[in-house]
């Protein structure tokens, strides 16, 4: 009687796995109907002392939900050698490269020249393009951004934007951007911005070498912009001031196909925790995929 129990109990077992597996294979098909089909790479670049692994629930939601099967890793090293992990066939489907820079501290905060510094740091997602370009020569990309991977993309898209060899720019997402400043930065209390422009009544170092934006940024590109704001009073996601996020709108609405910024309000609004929620990712997938 034991053998015949324990033979049913993994029959059920098998059954609901398989149950499990087909369910969500069919959800994954049914989601993915609502997404383009687009061989365009978005690219993930993490934030400062952070590696891909912040990145990792926002490209799983979008796995989730049938956008792509591809995803590959860029390893990048402090002298800019890019070290792949896994491949991109050719028609594969809103592919995503989750980038990893192995000098994430590359800018300290303790330069004299801080624009000097994060547009050394931009190299490196130079470095990344032109090695994803040497070896799958795309036509247009995404680029997605949390934390100092904003700075680092918005340096390297002053630097590059009239380069021809870079592909085109479709979709940018800022997520937690301290364009104009961090709290913690000397400067940055009671900085404001016009409500209508995103012009701030102050502006940093690392802001005002980003100003060159406003005369290049591509006209091609979608631009969401999102960031955090706890409620305690500070007007902040812990780290980043809001309006030092929303003074992007200065640099580039001017110029950007569209631009829309997006208040994500609460404890799961905390600066590290906007790479893990829930109403980041769906927001995310709606603009870099949906139809």
């Amino acid at each position: 009687m034991r053998k015949r129990g324990l033979f049913w109990t993994v029959i059920v077992i098998i059954v609901l796995v398989l149950g499990g597996f087909g369910w969500r294979s069919l959800h994954r098909a049914q989601a993915a109907k609502k997404y383009v089909n687009s061989t365009t790479p978005t690219l993930f670049v993490h934030g400062w002392g952070s590696s891909y692994r912040a990145e990792r629930q926002m490209v799983n939601y979008a796995k989730d939900q049938g956008i792509t099967s591809t995803v590959v890793r860029a390893d990048v090293a402090k002298s800019g050698k890019v070290t792949w992990h896994g491949t991109i066939k050719k028609d594969a489907k809103n592919p995503i490269i989750e980038v990893n820079l192995l000098n994430s501290k590359s800018v300290t905060g303790r330069e004299s020249d801080a624009a000097k510094a994060y547009s050394q740091s931009s190299d490196y997602v130079k470095d990344v393009v032109d090695a994803m370009q040497k070896r799958y020569h795309f036509k247009s990309m995404n680029l997605v951004g949390h934390s100092m991977g904003n700075m680092q993309i918005a340096y390297y898209i002053l630097n590059n934007a009239n380069n021809p060899a870079m592909p085109t720019l479709k979709h940018q997402v800022a997520i937690a951007g301290h364009f104009n400043g961090l709290t913690a930065e000397p400067g940055t209390k009671g900085i404001t911005v016009n409500a209508k422009t995103g012009e701030p009544s102050k502006m940093m170092p690392e802001y005002k070498g980003l100003l060159g934006l406003r005369n290049n940024y591509p006209q091609t590109a979608r631009v969401l912009n999102i960031y955090g704001d706890l409620q305690d009073g500070t007007h902040s996601d812990g780290q980043v001031p809001v309006n030092a996020a929303k003074a992007y709108k200065y640099l580039v609405a001017g110029r950007a196909k569209s631009y829309q910024e997006k208040q994500i309000n609460g404890k799961m609004a905390q600066h590290s925790k906007l790479h893990e929620n829930k109403q980041v990712d769906r927001l995310l997938v709606n603009f870099l995929w949906g139809e």
